[in-house]
C-alpha cells in the first residue's frame, strides 16, 4: 500500500538508491511519477537499478531515471554526481541519503580501520552528500531524508562503529534542520527497524527459524518491516503533507525502539523490589 502522492515533474535524488531499502524508496518515487536520480559506488548496481526503475517509469507518464557512480567518501565525486543529475532533471526537490556500511564485531576485536571505514561511509558520507546537494536544493519546499538506524540511540553489542556513526547522523540531521530551515529546506531522518529481505536484516538479525520467530515476536507489532514501510514514510516526509516537519528522527520499527527500554526497566524494578 502506498500514499496517494503525486511527484510528477519533481526531481528526487536517492544516494545509495540501487539496493535494499534505498532502492525500494527509489521505486516508490518512480511509481509516484518523480524523475529519480540514483547513485552508488558500484557501476553494476547502478546499471541494474536503472534498468529496473526505467521499466517501472515507462508505466508512469513523464517519469524518467538517471544514474551516477560515486563513493560517498569522495567529496568531489559526490559533487559530480549531483551536477550530472541537475543537468539532466534540474534542481533537486528531495534528497534521500542512505549509503551505509556495517558488520558485526566486538569493539575489542575491531581494528581502527574497520571503525573508521563505517564512520567514513555513514557519517562523513552523509555530510558529503548533504553538503554537496545543498547548492541544488536550496529553495522553499525542498526536503532531505536521512536513513539512520536504531543503534544511534539503543546500545547494541558488536555495533560500536555503527552506533557512533548513526548517532552522528541523527545530530547532523537536527543541526542542519536548524541551519537550513530559514531557506525552506526541511531535514529529517528515518530509523528503520528489522526490514525483511535486506542485507542489514541478513547480517544483523537471527538466522535460524527459531531465532527469527523469536525476533519477530519481540516486535510489538509482531511482524518484520518491509521496504514499502520505509518508502511510504519517505514519500510522506518529502511531500507537502509534511511541510511543517523538520529536525525529526522517526522510528519505523513496529514499536521496537519503545520496547527496547523494557529489559532495563524490568531489571531496575526487580532490583528496587529486592528480586535480584
Amino acid at each position: 500500500m502506498q500514499l496517494d502522492i503525486d511527484f510528477s515533474g519533481r526531481h528526487v535524488f536517492v544516494f545509495g538508491g540501487t539496493t535494499g531499502i534505498n532502492f525500494g524508496i527509489a521505486q516508490a518515487f518512480v511509481r509516484c511519477g518523480a524523475n529519480v536520480s540514483v547513485a552508488s559506488r558500484k557501476r553494476e548496481n547502478v546499471d541494474a537499478a536503472l534498468a529496473a526503475l526505467a521499466g517501472q517509469g515507462a508505466q508512469v507518464h513523464g517519469a524518467q531515471v538517471h544514474g551516477a557512480c560515486g563513493d560517498v567518501r569522495d567529496f568531489d565525486a559526490v559533487g559530480a554526481a549531483f551536477d550530472g543529475a541537475a543537468s539532466r532533471f534540474g534542481p533537486i526537490d528531495a534528497l534521500i541519503s542512505g549509503a551505509a556500511g556495517n558488520f558485526l564485531c566486538e569493539a575489542n576485536a575491531m581494528s581502527a580501520n574497520g571503525f573508521r571505514t563505517v564512520v567514513d561511509i555513514d557519517l562523513i558520507g552523509s555530510f558529503n552528500v548533504m553538503r554537496q546537494a545543498y547548492a541544488h536544493l536550496r529553495k522553499p519546499g525542498a526536503s532531505i531524508v536521512n536513513i539512520t538506524a536504531p543503534q544511534a540511540s539503543v546500545p547494541m553489542r558488536h555495533q560500536a562503529h555503527a552506533a557512533a556513526a548513526k548517532a552522528g547522523i541523527d545530530q547532523l540531521t537536527r543541526v542542519l534542520a536548524l541551519e537550513w530551515g530559514e531557506y525552506g529546506v526541511r531535514v529529517n531522518a528515518i530509523s528503520p527497524g528489522p526490514i525483511d529481505g535486506t542485507e542489514g536484516f541478513r547480517k544483523l538479525i537471527a538466522r535460524t527459524d527459531d531465532e527469527l520467530a523469536a525476533a519477530e515476536a519481540a516486535v510489538p507489532l509482531r511482524r518484520f518491516g518491509t521496504a514499502d514501510d520505509i518508502a511510504n514514510l519517505a514519500l510522506f516526509l518529502a511531500s507537502p503533507y509534511a511541510s511543517y516537519v523538520s529536525g525529526a528522527v522517526i522510528p519505523c520499527d513496529g514499536g521496537g525502539a519503545i520496547d527496547s527500554v523494557k529489559p532495563a526497566l524490568e531489571r531496575a524494578g526487580a532490583h528496587a523490589s529486592g528480586r535480584v
